[in-house]
């Protein structure tokens, strides 16, 4: 079985300053139906921002969707969106302690912190934008309020794009790896042949798990030297840093997955 998956915003999709390659999209449609991959988006966003994404950027749909920083599982089929209800009985379950409306309470005195809109919080996320230039004085704040108390993990990245910081608290079993690992448990695959693509902070703990990594060649600076600093602790990660130049790509954004995919063997021009 041949398992892609792939951050959305700035790994998949051209949504950054960087120039994207015309026809890249299309040839990734064409390329994980031709060699019969199954697709799994990783991403930040909603189920309506993701349908947004598909129409707007014309994408495929995938096999599943992890959405919302991977506290929501979907599968599509027929047509029609599943919801994977043993993944919110599983969270329940392994994350006892996580509350959203504590978490809010106990950093709602810290400074530098924006709730973000309702859609983008629910009831195993709590989501804030930070004012960057701030964010090492915010994080100590949080940490001090929430770390340990509430079965969470906490999660900041940097959207480039906007210039903000961006941080979520989430159950600690339900962060983009772990519902990954979920899924490729229920497929009976291994860990180390399933690719995963990404570009920002909230893509570290994937990247570093145990995937066959692969990092766009416009990946934040600090997502690139997390990386890498991992692999220097442990050399048996597998980790590709796109460079372009592979098939005429230019290794940006959804070129960049392609490069990976072709390294790791999931597309391959002898099939």
């Amino acid at each position: 079985m041949r398992i892609l998956a792939t951050d959305l915003d700035r790994t998949l999709l051209p949504n950054g300053r960087w120039s994207p390659d015309l026809g890249a999209i299309d040839l990734f449609n064409e390329l994980t139906k031709k060699h019969d991959v199954l697709v799994v988006y990783v991403t930040g966003r909603n189920l309506k921002l993701t349908e947004n994404a598909i129409r707007e950027y014309r994408i495929r749909y995938p096999h599943v969707l992890i959405g919302d920083v991977g506290t929501s599982i979907r599968k599509y089929e027929q047509g029609c969106w599943k919801l994977h209800g043993s993944w919110d009985k599983h969270l329940k379950k392994t994350s006892p302690r996580w509350d959203a409306g504590a978490v809010r309470s106990a950093v709602a005195a810290v400074g530098g912190l924006t709730e973000q809109e309702s859609e983008h919080c629910g009831p195993f996320k709590q989501s804030y934008y930070v004012d960057h230039d701030r964010s090492k004085a915010v994080l100590k704040a949080v940490d001090e309020r929430v770390k340990g108390k509430f079965d969470e993990v906490i999660v900041y990245s940097f959207d480039s794009q906007s210039g903000k910081g961006l941080l979520d608290f989430l159950p600690q079993s339900a962060t983009k790896q772990t519902a990954l690992e979920f899924i490729v448990e229920e497929l009976s695959a291994k860990q180390s042949d399933v690719v995963f693509c990404g570009d920002s902070g909230n893509d570290v703990l994937p990247l570093t798990a145990g995937f066959s990594g692969v990092l766009v060649r416009n990946a934040d600076d600090q997502l690139v030297a997390s990386v890498k600093q991992a692999v220097d602790v442990h050399p048996e990660l597998k980790v590709y840093f796109a460079k372009g130049g592979f098939k005429g790509l230019n290794g940006f954004y959804t070129s960049g997955v392609i490069e990976g995919a072709y390294y790791y063997g999931i597309f391959c021009d002898a099939d």
